[in-house]
């Protein structure tokens, strides 16, 4: 009698940590949004709006981000070009007013 309630108490054990680890799991799975995932797998035009989308904003993110990088680097090679300096400043003033005639949108 005494050693069945040794493994009784040994199968109750190991039935609370199986159960521990299910409520684990499914805590896990709510947090990760897995039916919202199975949900839009399975609309697959909203799938592809939402794609579209994102790639439209890292495009416009893109075009804004290069644009503001562009403007730095052509102020920072103005101020390098009116230091005057002998072989750089020749090359720069070239860029600066190759970069100029294109946005003007003259030919070269």
């Amino acid at each position: 009698m005494n050693e069945e309630n040794r493994e009784l108490d040994k199968l109750r054990q190991s039935l609370d940590l199986v159960d521990r680890r299910l409520q684990k799991m499914a805590a896990d799975m709510e947090r990760s949004h897995i039916a919202d995932y199975v949900n839009l797998l399975n609309r697959p035009f909203s799938l592809l709006w939402r794609n579209l989308l994102a790639g439209t904003a890292r495009g416009v993110g893109i075009a804004i981000g290069f644009t503001f990088f562009a403007a730095t680097i052509l102020y920072v090679l103005r101020i390098l070009g009116a230091l005057n300096l002998p072989i750089i400043g020749d090359y720069i003033a070239d860029i600066v007013r190759i970069v100029q005639i294109q946005l003007e949108g003259k030919a070269y």
